[in-house]
């Protein structure tokens, strides 16, 4: 007898209320009930905590649905519809292929049971009240902004470079009078956005500003390097354009929704801009276009003219339609395993030259080098063609000792066939982690309009500073370990495929494709370190024990190195 599944979902992490442990163990009684105590215990049980129901991008979600996909359930139980979707196209898909994989549905809290017609009926007319739901929780979101733009307060959160939060007293548009905050500027910080629209204004290039604000050591208001991204992000923000006639006139053009005259336009303070982008637990954040913007001026100082700010937004856009596109049939072989010597990753550069065998020629370039034009890291490169080649023939010679090749392949075993409890604790953690930090800074913000004292104020903002950059690189992390264990997984069957054809790996390298040639390596290598003169390979799961080889002569020459 297959096993039920039970799904518990809940957007935020509160622990109380209709946790998803509560869940759980209301499933649990409703299975008791129905179908005995033997299958409530043997129940799969699949949470996700801190992810909307707006879609299904969901990881123990998408895990409970290749477990139906694989015929190893019977039946999903989930307390409540929308804890499976509120999207009904999403909702109707997902009950069309249940059907079809003979798994039933069950709502506890609705009483619907896909295995009757008249409870798919039921079903469907309830997941499109729970879309009416969400949209209109989303039209009460918008009208809310609107309301909030016609105050020009600043809503909290991470403060941008060059400002801090302060609170005012100001009569909101219900007519009660409030603490609210707004922002202020600081002086040394919003020299610092004026220097970088300066650089980007002289280089027209993202590279190049990054490479001189990390030559002169310039570093980020959390005490970072600068990326492209970071010095993008400032670029980008309206909050530092001044309301003058060419901004009033932008706005106009681009037909965003406008919640100030144009007689507040006065060329002194700020815009503050709702809506400008759409974030979703899971993905990189989209940046929406102008006309989707509620846009109003603020109660801050701007720093940009219009004039001048516009026109980095028109070279903006169109060093994004030229900029480098990464090669469809990228040949690179040890993207993500290759780091140089100074701790940055490696990344394959394309040539558009071919070499002796009609391949692209490549070279692995620093990303520190990179980033700083040589001014962090002046490592030479190293010719991608010959490393590859060099690291699948040391491979090749591990293969000789069949026997001690196949026992290091069953050290990594446990990673690639999912049985992953020790990056599923960690990614768990980070999790927690992450969510703390969250409820910290929600705080910290909401007491800064409490607050009189200037020197509690500035503390409070740096703290909110501190935590802002301790979150930034929690989320990382965990982007990094959920591509790590999503992009590596392998089934039982798989891995033992993987394992007979490395065994006999010297006589069928050449026929692998360049997918299999990548999975190939990454069972075997845990990484590569170059040093400007040789490779060191450290072999994946060998418990203490690295093997290095030494591969001279593969750097590039001085021309190519630049």
């Amino acid at each position: 007898m297959k096993p039920t599944a039970i799904y518990s979902r809940k957007s935020k992490f509160t622990g109380k209320g209709e946790s998803t442990a509560n869940q759980i163990d209301l499933c649990r009684e409703y299975i008791a009930l129905h179908s005995g105590k033997e299958a409530a215990r043997t129940a799969l049980i699949f949470e996700d905590e801190g992810f909307s129901g707006g879609n299904l991008n969901r990881p123990a979600f998408q895990q409970m649905l290749s477990a139906a996909r694989n015929h190893e359930i019977s039946s999903i139980v989930v307390y409540r519809l929308d804890r499976i979707s509120r999207n009904i196209s999403d909702f109707s898909t997902l009950i069309e292929e249940l059907s079809r994989l003979n798994v039933a549905f069950i709502s506890i809290r609705e009483q619907f049971d896909t295995g009757s017609p008249m409870g798919r009926a039921m079903m469907y007319i309830a997941s499109v009240f729970s879309q009416l739901e969400r949209e209109t929780i989303a039209e009460r979101i918008r009208d809310n902004m609107h309301e909030l733009a016609k105050t020009g307060r600043w809503l909290g959160g991470n403060t941008p470079t060059g400002y801090c939060s302060e609170s005012v007293q100001t009569i909101t548009v219900d007519g009660k009078s409030r603490k609210s905050c707004k922002l202020k500027l600081l002086p040394e910080e919003g020299e610092l956005v004026r220097k970088i629209y300066s650089l980007y204004a002289q280089t027209d290039s993202l590279s190049k500003t990054e490479a001189e604000l990390r030559r002169q050591n310039i570093k980020t208001k959390t005490g970072r390097d600068f990326t492209r991204f970071a010095v993008r992000n400032i670029l980008q923000n309206p909050v530092y354009l001044l309301a003058d006639q060419e901004a009033y006139q932008y706005f106009t053009e681009n037909e965003a929704e406008l919640c100030s005259s144009p007689a507040d336009f006065d060329s002194t303070h700020g815009i503050l801009a709702y809506n400008r982008t759409d974030q979703e637990k899971g993905r990189a954040t989209v940046y929406l276009p102008v006309n989707e913007w509620i846009v109003t001026v603020g109660q801050h100082e701007g720093l940009i003219p219009g004039r001048e700010w516009v026109k980095v937004q028109e070279s903006l856009e169109q060093n994004r339609s030229k900029s480098y596109r990464k090669p469809r049939s990228n040949q690179a072989l040890l993207t993500g395993l290759l780091f140089c010597s100074c701790g940055s990753r490696m990344y394959p550069k394309v040539s558009k030259r071919l070499n002796k065998e009609g391949q692209l020629v490549y070279s692995y370039v620093c990303k520190c080098k990179e980033h700083s034009q040589g001014s962090q890291c002046a490592q030479k490169n190293v010719s991608g063609n010959r490393l590859d080649a060099a690291v699948l023939e040391e491979i090749k010679g591990l293969t000789e000792d069949k026997a001690a090749f196949v026992e290091q392949l069953e050290k990594s075993k446990s990673f690639y066939s999912g049985d992953r409890t020790g990056y599923d604790e960690r990614l768990a953690g980070l999790r927690k982690k992450c969510a703390d930090v969250e409820t910290k800074l929600t705080a910290l913000v909401d007491s800064l309009a409490e607050l009189d004292s200037t020197a509690a104020k500035n503390q409070v903002a740096k703290r909110i500073d501190e935590l802002s950059g301790q979150q930034e690189t929690l989320q990382t992390r965990i982007t990094e370990l959920e591509g790590l264990t999503a992009q590596n997984e392998l089934s039982a069957e798989e891995f033992d495929i993987l394992v007979q054809m490395l065994s006999s790996f010297r006589t069928t390298i050449d026929l692998l494709s360049v997918e299999e040639k990548r999975a190939a390596i990454r069972t075997v290598v845990q990484k590569v370190v170059w040093d400007g003169d040789a490779a060191h390979v450290v072999l994946f799961g060998a418990e203490g024990d690295v093997g290095y080889t030494t591969i001279p002569d593969l750097s590039q020459s001085s021309e190519d190195s630049k």
